[in-house]
Order: C-alpha cells, then structure tokens, then sequence
C-alpha cells in the first residue's frame, strides 16, 4: 500500500470516527442542556467541524495546503480520531515534498 492510500485512509477513518463521536457528545449535551445550558455543546459542534474539513482534506491529500490543514485538524481535535488524522496529514505532506523533489 502507498504511503499516499495509507494517508488517505487514515484521515478517511479518523474524519469519520470525529463525526460520530462529535454526534455522541452532542447528543449527551442536549440530554443535560437543560441543566448547563447550551455552551455544553459547542466542544461537540466543533468536533464535527473537525471531522467534515477532515473528509473534505482527504480526498485532496496529495495538495501541501490540504495535509497542513489535515495537520491542523488533528492536532485541535486530539484523541484517537485527531492522531489518525494527524497522521493522515504527515504522509499527505510527506508526499507532497517527494513529488515536488
């Protein structure tokens, strides 16, 4: 498998695994909005902006912009979901460097 695939896929699976564990907390802060309040959501809303900018960047991975910003991604969102993507971006971005040499 190309490091190009592997990039690809790993920052498919993390985008996807943000998606639903963003959906997850969103879905447990508005069972206790009406304790919190609805700032207790905005960690989740993010996390799902995360992961759609993290699927949209998969696709374009071989583009350096788009792996800076898979990197990006991963290292504010954290956890599991953003290590994958992280790693998804420093292959894209390794890639990148090795086509242009």
């Amino acid at each position: 498998m190309s490091t190009t695939r592997l990039g690809y896929t790993l920052a498919l699976i993390g985008g996807i695994l943000m998606i639903a564990f963003g959906a997850l907390g969103l879905i447990q802060a508005t069972s206790s909005a009406f304790f919190f309040g609805w700032w207790s959501a905005n960690g989740s809303l993010v996390t799902i902006i995360g992961g759609v900018i993290a699927l949209l960047g998969a696709q374009r991975i071989t583009s350096t912009a788009w792996a800076i910003v898979l990197i990006a991604v991963g290292v504010l969102a954290g956890g599991f979901s953003g290590l994958l993507v992280l790693i998804g971006g420093i292959l894209g971005l390794y890639n990148a460097a090795a086509r242009q040499v």
